[in-house]
């Protein structure tokens, strides 16, 4: 309960606030990291590949009907909602005390809870364009088999082309525009909150560098490489330490 204190007091003393969340924060609404230890060696077992070769560029072009049944039986969960890390991270930015969500998960889910200023390194399952004439489609498109060949890989109604999803896959760039944008929040913010990632996958975990802000703090179950640089690290769910800050702050 200490911990949960000093980061509710830097919250109401920091003008500028912005949270950087992983697959941590998705995990406690019951979204499963495939890059668990469970979740390689299902992949492996089921699809022949890692999740890195089932999710990358080139599995996507050579063989998009595995591509899209992996993402479809793995990473397009609708019937999730947000938890308390979400929900209190919203409530926050409706109080003025978070100005910036910047997240590598693809769920949607700080938006369902209410986050409008979210960035999306990584994009969202919630989006998806036609490769071919760039027309918009939601989530529920590419899950009916009426609209896909084979009942996996969906076609363009207008066009003919493949949708996918607008995700970054293994092997592409993340959007220049939404790094730019993630590295001006945290070269701004006097607070930056970790939460939920072992800030191992990269070039995300790099943003970091960016922070010039002298209140760092880690909510992270395991330990992170950048727990020394912290003001603040609390080993806990995310969901929990943001409950008792909310708690506190009402």
């Amino acid at each position: 309960m200490c911990q949960i204190k000093k980061l509710t007091r830097l919250i109401e003393e920091s003008r500028n606030t912005v949270f950087f969340g992983g697959a941590g924060v998705s995990t406690e609404s019951g979204i499963p990291d495939f890059r668990s230890e469970s979740g390689l060696y299902a992949a492996q077992k089921t699809y022949g590949y890692l999740p890195e070769e089932l999710l990358s560029y080139r599995l996507f072009c050579r063989a998009p009907s595995l591509f899209f049944r992996y993402y479809k039986e793995n990473l397009t969960h609708t019937s999730v909602k947000p938890n308390a890390a979400h929900q209190s991270l919203a409530e926050l930015e409706r109080m003025g005390r978070m100005q910036a969500v910047i997240t590598q998960n693809i769920d949607g889910l700080h938006q369902a809870a209410g986050s409008k200023y979210v960035l999306e390194l990584h994009g969202s399952n919630r989006r998806q364009y036609c490769m071919g004439c760039g027309m918009e489609y939601g989530l529920t498109y590419i899950l009916d088999g009426a609209n896909c060949k084979d009942g996996l890989v969906p076609i363009c109604t207008r066009c003919g082309r493949i949708v996918r999803p607008d995700v970054v896959l293994y092997g592409e760039g993340l959007d220049s525009s939404v790094v730019q944008a993630a590295v001006d929040a945290i070269s701004a913010a006097a607070l930056l909150i970790v939460g939920g990632t072992s800030l191992a996958v990269y070039p995300a975990a790099g943003l970091l560098d960016h922070f010039n802000g002298d209140n760092l703090v880690l909510i992270n179950k395991a330990k992170t490489p950048a727990d020394r640089y912290a003001k603040l690290v609390i080993h806990d769910a995310i969901g929990e330490v943001f409950r008792g800050v909310m708690e506190l702050l009402s």
